[in-house]
């Protein structure tokens, strides 16, 4: 590739910042105080905090010690676990992605109904989905028109997000009262006027908060994602690290500064954005304007850049021969082709279910944040093993063997407590739209290597293991949902 069309530092941080701040972090302060007070917010936040940080840091040391790896996520769980893992890898946060694009057009017409109403109430009638039909082929052809110039207007759209966010947070800022985040601090107090009431144990509480805390991290790949047009692997770890730093700090502020001004129940019966009422009420109509603003450019910012990294994951994966060979067609300026168009034909017809789905937006923001934990925990069990094993491990990178081999263990803790907070319902979706995929590999495994087997043996009963889940999942949903 054309060095030019690379991506610099600030534009894989633009990628990482964009792929996490998405429309819904403007409602994050009602989101966490819904059903937890301000000390088990801040718990949930160190926790949260310690266990993003080691999940980032693997992508950040796996950078650096397999620069060879791109397209991590994929990459990862491949040359650690097999085709098939792989496979499975790209296949889930390819299509489980697609639905929390959907997510953004539901989202944005809902949020274009507060300057045209009742036009887009709801977010999915027949109107909506027109509309969002036509943003979402507008994006395809920005993205077929070229990854750098993507990549280029994502950075003017992030930066168009991040100002509505600073002014909410220094009126904030100058509003706060210590005495009003210290009432009730724990929860533990029923307070009728402030609408507070006991909210239980500080587990069930920080439990409670746990998916959201996930869903506003995921995009912390992103860099990862499209490191195969990056100038460099360095620049990939720097805008990782830089990208999990400057959301972290947003999403505590935006959680805890309004509990210096309303108490957790007024905040929690909050109107969604939530930012953009706390914003009204401090300074007027127009600061629920901007707020509002800033929830659309930041939708249309983070649409922009999952596309983008949706159209790769299959690219990369049919380059290596575990998608079907069509997957890994590039038009003239470099872009997937193919791959980005079945992303966008796949999300249209998700978008025109959606008008026939109810609460939409909320289940496609669960089944979102569950599909990313495989590929999380993957990516930190593959560094377990290069490490633990000693396969190859540089000496000259930032992150010695042992202190990776840290990372990564944590890391692989912190993922299998993220799977135990998502519950079982979720987790049982997921094992379907994984086993769904399997006909497709059995495809892209034919095509490319016809005179070998599928499978390994491991991988087979790995594949038979997947689809008795899978059916166990389907009689579970049906029965209960």
């Amino acid at each position: 590739m054309n060095d030019n069309k690379k991506l610099g530092v600030i534009a894989l941080a633009g990628v990482v910042i964009s792929a996490m701040l998405g429309g819904g972090v403007y409602n994050l302060p009602q989101n966490m105080a819904q059903s937890a007070s301000a000390g088990a917010i801040l718990i949930s936040w160190i926790i949260t905090g310690i266990g993003i940080w080691f999940i980032a840091n693997t992508f950040r040391i796996l950078a650096a010690a397999r620069p060879d790896a791109t397209t991590g996520i994929y990459t990862y769980g491949e040359l650690g676990f097999g085709k098939f893992t792989g496979f499975l890898m790209a296949w889930g946060y390819w299509i489980c992605n697609s639905f929390a694009n959907v997510g953004y057009a539901v989202l944005l017409m809902d949020s274009l109904n507060y300057f045209f109403p009742p036009c887009f109430k709801g977010g999915n009638n027949w109107l909506s989905i027109a509309c969002g039909s036509l943003v979402l082929w507008i994006i395809f052809f920005i993205v077929l028109a070229g990854v750098k110039q993507a990549s280029a207007l994502n950075v003017i759209g992030t930066i168009g997000k991040l100002l509505p966010l600073a002014i909410f947070l220094l009126v904030l800022l100058f509003s706060f009262r210590f005495s009003t985040f210290f009432t009730d601090f724990w929860g533990l107090k029923t307070v009728a006027k402030v609408h507070d009431t006991n909210l239980g144990g500080i587990l069930p509480q920080v439990k409670s908060t746990m998916l959201v805390t996930l869903w506003v991290f995921t995009g912390i790949e992103g860099a990862v994602v499209v490191s195969g047009r990056a100038k460099s692997q360095k620049d990939v770890s720097k805008a990782t690290f830089l990208g999990f730093i400057t959301c972290l700090l947003i999403y505590t502020l935006l959680s805890l500064l309004p509990l210096g001004v309303y108490s957790q129940g007024e905040i929690s019966k909050m109107a969604p954005p939530s930012t953009a009422a706390v914003l009204m009420d401090l300074i007027g109509n127009w600061g629920s304007v901007i707020m509002n603003l800033g929830v659309i450019i930041a939708i249309l910012s983070s649409w922009l850049i999952w596309t983008v990294m949706l159209s790769e994951l299959p690219f990369a994966a049919a380059q290596s021969g575990t998608f079907p060979k069509i997957f890994a067609k590039e038009n003239k300026n470099e872009s997937p082709s193919f791959s980005l168009l079945a992303s966008t034909i796949i999300m249209q017809i998700i978008l025109i279910l959606v008008h026939f789905a109810g609460n939409a937006w909320n289940m496609m923001l669960s089944i979102t944040s569950v599909m990313a934990l495989p590929c999380y925990l993957v990516s930190t069990l593959y560094l377990f093993k290069i490490t633990y094993k000693n396969e190859n491990y540089p000496t000259d990178i930032f992150a010695k063997r042992k202190y990776a081999m840290i990372t990564a263990i944590f890391g692989s803790i912190y993922g299998v407590w993220l799977i135990y907070a998502a519950g079982i319902n979720y987790m049982l979706i997921a094992i379907v739209i994984y086993a769904l995929g399997i006909p497709v590999f059995i495809k892209a495994r034919r095509e490319t290597s016809p005179n070998e087997k599928e499978f390994t043996k491991v991988e087979r009963y790995f594949a038979i293991v997947l689809i008795i889940l899978a059916l166990i999942g389907l009689v579970y949903l049906f029965k209960f949902m």
